[in-house]
């Protein structure tokens, strides 16, 4: 048996690297922000790189550390380089955090080509890739790792207002984080995923721009803070989730339909 400490709960990442993607503003700033403030040394990914120095000054300011790289998700050897320039600088990854993603705000039959490919390659594609890149990694290094693949209540629920493709791609984000940790398992690579419900971000302000205050029709009549998804993203990169792979955390505060 294991002298597991008690409790046997810890969220102290000291000497882990965390990668965050779409770590400009909403969940993942928050994500990163989070996984710094207990120890982690983490790299902030997204497209605009303003907002990357500004998060990166941010925890900095509080006694962080971390390294801003811009990343596009569509982009294969992007991917591939920002997990170069990642291992160069700070050392291997050994926490991902797979959060960026795109909506597609229209019905299926309304989507031009470029918008599908767009969403398929940001919300799918992209974290396949990236996974796989960081996995391989692990594997060579004989390191555990574990990543959490951010999806969505959507994911599960379907209104019917224009986000299908938004709804499938968050739906196959949970079966890739069920397979994937069967094929890693055996690596001690855990993989997981969370599905937020409706939490402040800039694409849900989108969506209340169109659709106008959908809190009113949940039970509990309000939009959650990012900050409700803490204990969540730490239980999953924290060591007392060694027996956890593999599964979906829905985090939706009962706003959506069993």
């Amino acid at each position: 048996m294991t002298d597991y400490p008690t409790p046997n709960f810890s969220i102290d990442l000291t000497g882990q690297v965390a990668l965050v993607t779409g770590s400009t503003s909403g969940l993942g700033k928050r994500f990163a922000t989070v996984l710094a403030a207990c120890g982690a040394r983490v790299v902030l990914a997204g497209r605009r790189v303003d907002r990357l120095d500004a998060v990166a000054e941010e925890i900095r300011a509080a006694g962080g550390e971390c390294l801003p790289l811009a990343l596009d998700m569509m982009d294969r050897d992007n991917i591939r380089n920002v997990v170069d320039e990642t291992e160069k600088t700070l050392g291997p990854i050994t926490i991902l955090i797979n959060n960026a993603g795109i909506p597609d705000a229209q019905h299926a039959v309304k989507m031009s080509d470029e918008l599908v490919d767009a969403v398929f390659d940001t919300n799918l594609r992209g974290p396949w890739d990236l996974s796989c890149e960081v996995a391989r990694r692990l594997i060579a290094a004989k390191l555990p790792g574990r990543m959490v693949n951010i999806s969505s209540i959507g994911g599960f629920n379907y209104g019917g207002n224009g986000a299908a493709l938004y709804s499938v791609t968050k739906s196959a984000i949970v079966r890739m984080s069920e397979v994937l940790a069967v094929e890693w398992s055996r690596f001690n690579i855990n993989v997981n995923a969370i599905a937020p419900g409706a939490f402040s971000s800039e694409m849900m302000d989108g969506m209340l721009e169109r659709m106008g205050d959908i809190s009113q029709a949940f039970p509990r009549k309000r939009i959650g803070d990012p900050a409700q998804l803490d204990s969540a993203l730490l239980f999953l990169v924290s060591p007392s989730s060694d027996a956890v792979t593999g599964t979906c955390i829905k985090v939706d505060d009962g706003q959506g339909p069993r």
